[in-house]
């Protein structure tokens, strides 16, 4: 069975540190005076806009096609369900700092759910714009708990300025926090499990504060420093490999013409456009994809062919234990990656 692209339509989500940077980051309608902090690019509820799939949902379609369009790779890491959410960000306060479990954790405590590892590229920063990244010093469960209670965590945290274009890996169990004025892309594990360990007594539109789940967190974490993992990416021709690891590969393309698509039939793979315009075109159909739009592309889509126009654009994949690009971007890296 060959399947031809799924384009889908995202979802915005309302936060209490969220603005309205993703209209001209990414091309979202954000509705005036709204707080939009997230755009979920491949979240399961997200409608299919083109035919043969149109009105369904990807939820649907992973449960109709199954390996069909998620491929055995991805099934075999991520069990039988779509296995990455894909992200736009807008900052414009604080997020909380939080922590992310691993799979083996939310497996045995949060109902088989998936953990949580994530990549962010950078898209846009105000002068100044940082992001908590992991510990400034080796520390311990009772301190770390003792500093929350006081209000003094922020003084553990090791933090640092970010520019677009950087790319900063995020294994589950690293102390972080997106800050205020940092508009990035993320690619995840599907998960929506995040342990806030600390949200600077800040109240919510009904005057509570927010629930913290410090205990949760305390059992996940990391207490020594990481180095901070601000990637190098990996050149390959037109192509910029960004990051690798046993749950995701990430790569830019510079597209201008045609450029023929990469077969991967064990994963499916995530396509957005960060600029410009890219049709992509396969025996089982076409979509044309504006600024900011996402697609899918089935494990069984067979050979197909990208069109850039003044195009720049974020592929995604899960790949093989022999990956030849994963193998390099490794190689390619100052620190050991940890997953």
């Amino acid at each position: 069975m060959s399947m031809g692209p799924i384009q889908l339509r995202a979802s915005l989500h309302e936060t209490i540190w969220g603005g309205e940077n993703l209209r001209a980051i990414a091309g979202k309608d954000v509705p005036h005076g709204k707080r939009i902090g997230e755009s979920w690019e491949t979240a399961l509820e997200a409608v299919a806009t083109n035919a043969p799939y149109a009105g369904q949902t990807l939820g649907d379609l992973t449960r109709r096609y199954g390996v069909a369009l998620i491929g055995s790779r991805a099934e075999a890491v991520f069990g039988e369900r779509f296995p990455l959410l894909t992200k736009f960000l807008d900052a414009r306060a604080d997020l909380s700092v939080q922590v992310h479990p691993n799979d083996e954790y939310a497996a045995a405590h949060e109902g088989g759910q998936l953990g949580k590892t994530e990549v962010w590229y950078i898209l846009h920063t105000e002068w100044g714009a940082r992001v908590v990244y992991g510990l400034r010093h080796e520390t311990t469960h009772d301190e770390v708990r003792q500093a929350i209670a006081n209000n003094t965590l922020e003084e553990m945290l090791h933090s640092v300025e970010v520019r677009p274009g950087d790319v900063i890996f995020v294994p589950a169990g690293t102390v972080h926090a997106i800050c205020a004025g940092v508009a990035l892309y993320e690619l995840q594990e599907y998960s929506d499990i995040t342990y806030r360990l600390y949200d600077y007594g800040r109240l919510q539109a009904d005057g509570r504060p927010r629930a913290l789940h410090v205990e949760q967190g305390l059992a996940v974490m990391r207490y020594v420093p990481q180095t901070f993992e601000r990637v190098t990416p990996l050149i390959r021709g037109s192509r910029r490999v960004l990051v690798g690891c046993h749950y995701f590969m990430l790569e830019e393309l510079a597209l201008e013409g045609e450029l023929a698509g990469t077969v991967r039939p064990t994963s499916c793979q995530i396509v957005t456009v960060l600029d410009g315009q890219c049709e992509i075109d396969s025996a089982a159909g076409t979509v044309a994809l504006a600024r900011g739009a996402t697609t899918v592309l089935p494990a069984t889509i067979g050979p197909h062919t990208l069109i850039g126009r003044d195009a720049r654009v974020l592929r995604s994949w899960i790949p093989e234990a022999d990956d030849a690009d994963l193998a390099a971007w490794r190689a390619a890296q100052p620190f050991p990656v940890e997953e």
